[in-house]
Order: structure tokens, then C-alpha cells, then sequence
């Protein structure tokens, strides 16, 4: 589960100015780290199907927000992807 002090790292981390909490960067960046934890909840819990479905759930909606910053600004999405280690 992400805490509220591991959310407010993340955001500090990925912001894009001083007040932000909300832009593409800092979706994608508590997204992947949400789908991170599952991956590993779902490693020893081969059979939670629910979870699993929200997992997909997750990714689809990464992927959309990082088609949406690829089309705004190449730069953005290559410095995205390189921070979060991301293969694309």
C-alpha cells in the first residue's frame, strides 16, 4: 500500500513546479509505483484475480497518460521514461 509519506516523496520527486500534484509526470510516477507493489502482491498471490484485474486496470491508464505526454512533448515522456526505468 502507498503511504501518505511515500506519496509526498514521489510527488516532491516528480513535480513539475512548486504547487503541482497533479500533471502527467507525477500520475505516471505513483501509478508505476502502485503497479510495482501489486506486481509483487500478485507473486505470492497467484489466485487474486481481483487485484490482478486492477493491476491491468493501472497500466492501461499509465499507458494513456504516457501516449498523451509522448504526443505533447517528446522530451517529457524520454525523461520520464529514463527516471522510472520504464522499457519503451
Amino acid at each position: 500500500m502507498l503511504t501518505k509519506e511515500r506519496k509526498g516523496k514521489i510527488i516532491s520527486e516528480y513535480k513539475t513546479n512548486e504547487s503541482d500534484t497533479g500533471s502527467p509526470e507525477v500520475q505516471i510516477a505513483i501509478l508505476s509505483s502502485r503497479i510495482n507493489e501489486l506486481t509483487e502482491h500478485l507473486k505470492t498471490h497467484k489466485k487474486d484475480h481481483s487485484s490482478r484485474r486492477g493491476l491491468l486496470k493501472m497500466v492501461g491508464t499509465r499507458s494513456s497518460l504516457l501516449k498523451y505526454v509522448k504526443n505533447k512533448d517528446i522530451g517529457r515522456y524520454r525523461n520520464i521514461i529514463s527516471r522510472l526505468g520504464l522499457r519503451k
